[in-house]
């Protein structure tokens, strides 16, 4: 399953369309977190809004998350291993007051289990690749707490 979501605070109809024409064309099984968006969108299961629990509860048992730049998406993917693909809202569509969301995205497009995508045809490409390699590829689950070395290191200069 394929789990999508926009966050609370903003449609992105730009992203759920080029959802829902994939999953049309390719038959993938999705669910979207769609925010307050009226659009018609008949190849995937929708919701506008699912509570935090539920939507943590999704992202473990998705194959592939796919979501806009939100930290707390991004985070919570890591923290289970998730393959994430982060299409960030961008001013020039309106889809933001800014393009906070293309400088977040930018600093982690290194990781392993994360890839940015700015255009329909990428995302398309990008799911194909997450989901024919999820058999052969897992990835390493953030930890919450920070490493072990940097606490230690923290705690020898506060007791200094």
């Amino acid at each position: 399953m394929i789990y999508v979501t926009v966050g609370t605070q903003l449609p992105f109809p730009r992203l759920i369309k080029a959802i829902n024409d994939c999953a049309a064309e390719k038959g993938y099984d999705v669910f979207a977190q769609i925010g307050p968006d009226d659009g018609d969108y008949p190849a995937i299961r929708t919701e506008a809004f699912v509570s935090p629990a539920e939507a943590d509860t999704l992202i473990q048992k998705a194959d592939l998350v796919i979501a806009h730049a939100g930290m707390g998406t991004i985070i919570t993917a890591s923290q289970y291993g998730k393959p994430l693909i982060v299409m960030p809202r961008q001013f020039r569509f309106g889809e933001h007051r800014n393009d906070h969301q293309v400088a977040t995205a930018k600093r982690f497009c290194d990781f392993p289990n994360i890839e940015v995508v700015e255009s329909d045809e990428a995302l398309n490409v990008a799911i194909g690749r997450f989901l024919d390699s999820a058999s052969d590829t897992s990835y390493q689950q953030a930890s919450q707490f920070a490493p072990k070395e940097f606490t230690d290191a923290l705690k020898e200069l506060l007791s200094d």
